[in-house]
């Protein structure tokens, strides 16, 4: 099955979303949910008027793996997590949480491996869980 690798990015005025492996595929949106439902309009909207000249990514089934920057992840999960609920997951202070979630500081790539692992790893002890 082929992967169709999806940036969401925090824009000054929305959020923009872009096939990272297609040229050509974008989207945008107010809110992340709709920056996907942009994208996914989009990439539908790509495969009904290129039918004849369709990329292999695009031909059968595949599947869409988002990948944000850090300030917009932090925000779309705002709802869910606090950032002293972030800090307990990752280790890294409520704070310096705070600061990416803003914008106000960009993460080093060690940071950025360290949020990514630790919400990894919540999902995988969450898919365990049986009620």
């Amino acid at each position: 099955m082929n992967t169709i690798k999806v940036v969401i990015e925090k824009t000054k005025d929305h959020y923009s979303a872009y096939a990272e492996n297609l040229d050509g595929i974008f989207g945008a949106g107010e809110t992340v949910v709709e920056a996907k439902e942009s994208i996914l309009s989009a990439i539908k909207l790509y495969k009904k008027y290129n039918k004849n000249k369709l990329p292999k990514k695009l031909q059968g089934e595949y599947k869409i793996k988002y990948r944000f920057d850090t300030q917009s992840l932090l925000n779309y999960y705002k709802g869910v997590f606090t950032n002293a609920s972030f800090e307990r997951i990752t280790g890294i202070k409520q704070k310096q949480i705070q600061h990416y979630a803003s914008g106000l500081k960009k993460p080093r790539a060690a940071q950025k491996h360290k949020i990514q692992l630790s919400l990894h790893k919540l999902a995988e002890e969450l898919m365990e869980v049986e009620l």
